[in-house]
């Protein structure tokens, strides 16, 4: 019966480490980082095709 509540108080304090991670990540995705830095990311791929091109060319 020990052993039950020990499982118990394992399973409640891992769902709540897990909810406070998930939580976290949202602010630090949604909250720190500036759009700016996720316009420069998103430009990359269209970066690449233009070295892609001139090397070919």
């Amino acid at each position: 019966m020990a052993i039950e509540h020990i499982f118990d108080s394992a399973s409640s304090v891992m769902t709540l480490v897990s909810f406070a991670t998930f939580v976290g990540i949202l602010v630090w995705t949604f909250v720190l980082m500036r759009s700016t830095d996720f316009d420069t990311q998103a430009a990359l791929p269209f970066a690449d095709d233009d070295q892609g091109e001139s090397s070919h060319g």
